[in-house]
């Protein structure tokens, strides 16, 4: 089928979505050589991914991989593997290349809206679109990334979050690992990493980093079943919500989706400058979203209330991005915010496996 498809792609034309599960299989089950999947992968992202392409990718890694079972009221809070233009999947990079080099925003947060009440189940890797990914931070502030699925389960049901960790390396990505790398660019992987949404949650809350992947991502979340989230995109290519300009929001809610733009000042927020926010390596940004959730105040605070209001919103918890402000300052001012960190970190360590022991998805990184 591989062979076809590239035919499709050079003649412009998109794949549906059975063609595309069909070609995604080929990949991961070895049956590509690494020059067809070089070739497929460039020749998607020449021709730009639909959404039937990204749907049907996102249902075959999902078929592969392990869940976490949950209940039907978390939040995925998956960004890493969508925000960059470029892959960075070798581990000697030490900064992604989105150019913003923020802090880790969506992890901080993800301690703000389980503070606030929410259930939020996360996967991540290493170099995302900060200068360090969620899982080099989690791993500074101390937690464990050998957790298996059902022990990440276990993190959610007994402190409202839970992580799970990908390996690039293990699992069935490692066929498709070789040829990303090499091509160097962003490619559909990037789409298909938070889309598969190991935990099922019901809400999913995304940041891209084009304005107009927002409405592509968004349809895509419908079809793969969630009717309720959110995706953004912030000026400047933040892959958050920002605090330095106007943001691009596509919401969707009840399986409809409504694409406006919104300014921090329109939720009572001051504007910042890009240099208030920048982050450092993986402890630097340890220590960064520690002192947030400690109750420092300034810019890199105000930037996580705006991304934890708007995960607070679009989960159905504040009438309006105000209201959601307001829970996710609260969430930190009482100390519930540090608490989830300290708890998660806690239990991480208690549950851990030993590090010989396969877990995560295993279906790459950057």
């Amino acid at each position: 089928m591989i062979r076809e498809a590239l035919a499709r792609l050079a003649a412009g034309q998109d794949l549906t979505e059975v063609e595309m599960m069909q070609v995604m299989k080929e990949m991961t089950e070895g049956q590509a050589t690494s020059a067809q999947i070089g070739a497929f992968l460039f020749g998607l992202r020449i021709k730009g991914e639909s959404v039937d392409e990204i749907v049907g990718a996102t249902k075959v890694v999902r078929s592969k991989g392990p869940l976490v079972p949950i209940g039907t009221s978390d939040v995925c809070l998956d960004r890493d593997e969508i925000n960059v233009d470029q892959e960075t999947l070798s581990e000697t990079s030490a900064s992604g290349l989105d150019g913003t080099r923020t802090f880790n925003v969506s992890t901080t947060t993800a301690f703000v809206v389980a503070g606030a009440g929410l259930r939020v189940a996360k996967h991540g890797y290493r170099y995302a679109s900060s200068r360090w990914g969620s899982a080099d931070v989690l791993e500074a502030l101390g937690l464990p990334l050998d957790l298996t699925p059902g022990q990440v389960r276990d993190c959610l049901d007994q402190v409202g979050i839970g992580f799970l960790y990908s390996n690039p390396l293990d699992g069935f990505m490692g066929h498709v690992f070789d040829p990303r790398r090499e091509i160097g660019l962003r490619t559909i992987f990037n789409h298909v990493g938070p889309l598969v949404n190991p935990a099922g949650a019901p809400v999913q809350v995304l940041g891209v980093y084009k304005e107009h992947f927002t409405e592509i991502l968004a349809q895509a979340i419908i079809k793969l079943g969630c009717q309720n989230g959110m995706v953004f995109c912030g000026q400047d290519t933040y892959d958050e919500l920002s605090i330095t300009g106007n943001s691009r929001v596509t919401r969707l809610r009840d399986g409809e989706i409504e694409t406006y733009s919104m300014a921090p000042e329109d939720i009572g927020l001051k504007r910042a400058k890009p240099g208030e926010i920048v982050g450092g390596n993986a402890a630097q940004n340890a220590a960064i979203t520690r002192a947030i959730l400690g109750g420092e105040r300034g810019a890199r605070r105000d930037m996580v209330l705006l991304n934890a209001a708007a995960v607070i919103y679009a989960a159905g918890k504040a009438e309006t991005m105000e209201v959601g402000i307001a829970v996710a300052a609260e969430s930190i001012d009482s100390g519930r915010s540090l608490e989830k960190l300290d708890k998660l970190v806690a239990l991480g360590k208690y549950k851990a496996v030993p590090p010989e022991t396969p877990s995560g998805w295993g279906w790459g990184s950057r």
